[in-house]
C-alpha cells in the first residue's frame, strides 16, 4: 500500500506520540507500505516551527529531508498539476497545507493518514 502522511502523523510518529493510533502506526511501521511525505509538509513544519507553533518539532524542522530519510520514506514534490488541483479542490478544507495534501493523495492514488475527518469530503481513502 501507498500510503500519504498528514503532517501531524509524520511528526507524531517521529515523536513516537501517543497521539498517532494504532491502526495508523501499524500501516506506517509495515515495511511492504511505502510510505510518503509530501513537500507541504516539509513546508508546514518549517513555517509553523518559525512562527512558534511548533517549538517540540526544532530537530525535524531543521532538517525534513534527514528526517524522512532516517525513516526510510519517501518525499513527494509539489508539482504544477498538483497546485493546480488543490486550487481547483471544493472549500471544505481551508488549510492550504492539507488541501495540497488533499490534492496529491487524489492524484497520485494515495490513501492518507490523517486523524482529520474533513478530509473525508474529498473522497480521499483516509486511514486512521
Amino acid at each position: 500500500m501507498r500510503v500519504l502522511l498528514d503532517t501531524h502523523a509524520f511528526l507524531w510518529w517521529v515523536e513516537d506520540s501517543p497521539h498517532l493510533s494504532a491502526n495508523a502506526h501499524r500501516v506506517m511501521a509495515d515495511e511492504a507500505n511505502e510510505v510518503i511525505i509530501s513537500a507541504a509538509s516539509a513546508w508546514e513544519i518549517a513555517t509553523k516551527y518559525r512562527l512558534g507553533k511548533l517549538p517540540e518539532a526544532e530537530a525535524v524542522a531543521t532538517n525534513v529531508a534527514g528526517c524522512i530519510a532516517d525513516e526510510g520514506f519517501e518525499a513527494l514534490a509539489i508539482s504544477v498539476a498538483d497546485a493546480e488541483r488543490a486550487g481547483r479542490l471544493p472549500g471544505h478544507h481551508r488549510d492550504p497545507f492539507d488541501r495540497m495534501l488533499i490534492a496529491q493523495a487524489l492524484r497520485h492514488e494515495l490513501a492518507i493518514v490523517s486523524v482529520d475527518a474533513t478530509l473525508d469530503r474529498y473522497g480521499v481513502n483516509r486511514l486512521w
